[in-house]
């Protein structure tokens, strides 16, 4: 005779079942920049250390710059007798002293002067890198004396608090997400730590090479714990709870005969 079957038993529960959607993204800055100056040059003063914080507006590194503001003292020395002789001329011009074509001759000469000092005002101002907005610097990448060319990585620029969340979902979920929904994610440096985010954007198109659409959650970040580059896994609640019926896989029992049998007693609660 075969050998009884084996019966295991189990006291069913109800249970709260979220459902989920489950995906992996990257962690970008609210703000980032590579900082860099605009024209050659030989650094006269860096005014930051790595690391550091600055204010939108901070004056990063200031080139040497005194031939340039040489000329600009000379130009604003020119406009100003330009301007002297625009005011006497115009007074004489009104006595009728003087004609208008010597008039307008004058008035010409200070406009002209006018837009060369505004012109060497902005190359003096590119000796000069201000950090375009307020965040954490990173490695400083020059020193004093060093001859810089443009596109020459000063430092990196990053806000990060908040901070960006970018990944990619199906096509077939659209229906299920929107802006506004909260999001939770994991990186690998705190494996025992969930952050909390919510969804602000989600791309007007879908890739038709992939069928995904990409969406970008806020993360609150005051501990700068997230860092942007880092790889992350994403989970995202939607639609309501749902009450089930759930048992442990223990009460389920393979025997010999490839039979499963089970016993299931509900709960009422």
């Amino acid at each position: 005779m075969p050998a009884p079957a084996a019966v295991s038993t189990a006291t069913a529960h109800f249970e709260q079942w979220q459902s989920e959607i489950q995906a992996v993204g990257s962690l970008k800055p609210f703000r980032g920049a590579d900082l860099s100056v605009e024209v050659p040059g030989i650094v006269e003063e860096v005014n930051f250390d790595s690391g550091g914080d600055v204010e939108a507006g901070a004056l990063l590194i200031r080139l040497r710059d005194n031939d340039d503001v040489a000329k600009l003292r000379t130009l604003e020395a020119a406009r100003d007798l330009a301007q002297s002789n625009f005011n006497r001329d115009q007074a004489q011009l009104q006595r009728q002293l003087i004609s208008q074509a010597t008039f307008d001759v004058t008035a010409a000469n200070l406009r002209s002067l006018e837009a060369q000092v505004a012109e060497q005002q902005a190359i003096v101002a590119k000796k000069t890198l201000r950090a375009p907005f307020a965040g954490h610097l990173g490695i400083r990448n020059v020193n004093a004396g060093q001859y810089i060319t443009p596109g020459t990585a000063v430092a990196t620029l990053q806000a990060l608090d908040p901070i960006y969340l970018d990944f990619m979902l199906p096509q077939q979920v659209l229906d299920r997400i929107k802006v506004g929904l909260p999001v939770s994610l994991k990186v690998d440096t705190y494996p025992d730590t969930t952050f909390a985010a919510k969804i602000t954007t989600i791309d007007p198109k879908v890739d038709p090479a992939t069928r995904n659409v990409a969406v970008r959650a806020t993360v609150p970040n005051p501990g700068r714990k997230l860092l942007p580059g880092m790889f992350a896994t994403v989970v995202i609640s939607t639609g309501e709870p749902q009450r089930y019926i759930t048992l442990p896989q223990t009460a389920i029992t393979f025997n010999p005969y490839g039979n499963v049998v089970y016993l299931v007693k509900e709960t009422a609660e």
